[in-house]
């Protein structure tokens, strides 16, 4: 068993690595990671912090418009300056891509746990348990998460950190999805012959998950989470652009771009930059979100086996005992 789950992850690496859209959206995130980990490091090197005034590299008499050419941008301010307060852009995204990121893996990582144990326990439960827990996933499902978001994040103490309040309401919000896959996936499991053998064989019903349903939930559950990144990125710079997100003067892409919406006339560059940043990394999870999925599908792999087959690409062989058209007899 051991050597089968190693051959196929091999080859579910193999399928990944012959996209090349795969291995390009894996290099994007892979240097977004690295420049959100070492942005202490980057800003030291530039001789910048996140939350310094520079007043005299803005034009007040231009209503807070950086003084030089591009938003700012010099060898001391790689990126420019943000009007209105000075402080330098390059590190501020840096800082940024930190808050999203972790919100957006902190939130996916509640819904996931969160999704699994309920879609677990109505998939294997009673059927009163499968019930209670499907009409409350409906519930969820239904509810409007922005909306829920905006009162939740609002009524919350000012002094309670922006960040973990948003990973517990994104996650805490989103499971519902999760829930439903991972349920309809485990009624499907349960009937598997395997299982079956182990439950006749007395085993608990905690021991049944956790040694035959949750090792084959994996791939599912992986290419589900791969989606919902993306997703909560998105949810993370919604709630921050409606000013309830993370509070200044934290970095965050969508408190930027709430701030920049009073200035893309005056510096088209400061409202560019961080709708950029989140451009590039939704496109990058979304594509590998994507990849990840046709990698671990079944259906996928069978399909290009039956389109390489006997050397064929997309064409279906002709049925025993008959000659194609246009064939010599």
């Amino acid at each position: 068993m051991t050597q089968r789950r190693t051959t196929r992850e091999t080859g579910v690496w193999r399928r990944l690595r012959a996209r090349p859209s795969a291995v390009a959206a894996a290099a994007v995130l892979t240097v977004l990671v690295l420049l959100a980990l070492g942005a202490p490091l980057l800003a030291a090197l530039e001789g910048q912090d996140a939350t310094t005034y520079h007043d005299a590299l803005i034009d007040s008499a231009r209503g807070g418009m950086p003084t030089g050419a591009y938003g700012g941008i010099s060898a001391d301010h790689w990126l420019g300056v943000e009007p209105g307060t000075g402080r330098d852009l390059f590190v501020r995204l840096l800082h940024g891509a930190q808050i999203s990121l972790l919100v957006a893996l902190g939130a996916t990582a509640v819904q996931v746990l969160t999704g699994v144990t309920i879609g677990l326990a109505a998939g294997f439960g009673s059927r009163l348990l499968d019930t209670v827990l499907s009409r409350l996933t409906d519930v969820m499902v239904a509810l409007p998460m922005l909306v829920l978001g905006v009162a939740l994040t609002a009524v919350v103490p000012a002094g309670f950190p922006r960040p973990l309040l948003l990973i517990i309401v994104i996650g805490l919000l989103n499971w519902g999805g999760t829930a439903r896959v991972v349920r309809a996936q485990t009624l499907s499991l349960k009937k598997l012959d395997h299982v079956a053998a182990a439950r006749l064989a007395g085993w608990r019903p905690a021991r049944v998950a956790r040694r035959e349903l949750l090792p084959a939930l994996a791939a599912p559950v992986i290419t589900y989470a791969a989606i919902l990144v993306p997703t909560n990125i998105v949810a993370e710079a919604s709630l921050s652009f409606l000013g309830i997100g993370v509070k200044p003067p934290t970095a965050s892409w969508g408190q930027m771009l709430s701030t920049a919406t009073t200035w893309f006339r005056a510096d088209p560059l400061y409202v560019l930059l961080p709708a950029a940043c989140l451009f590039v990394t939704v496109l990058a999870f979304t594509v590998l979100g994507d990849a990840v999925r046709a990698a671990l599908d079944p259906r996928e792999r069978s399909r290009l086996r039956v389109g390489t087959r006997d050397g064929s690409r997309g064409t279906p062989a002709a049925p025993a005992g008959r000659t194609p058209k246009g064939a010599a007899a």
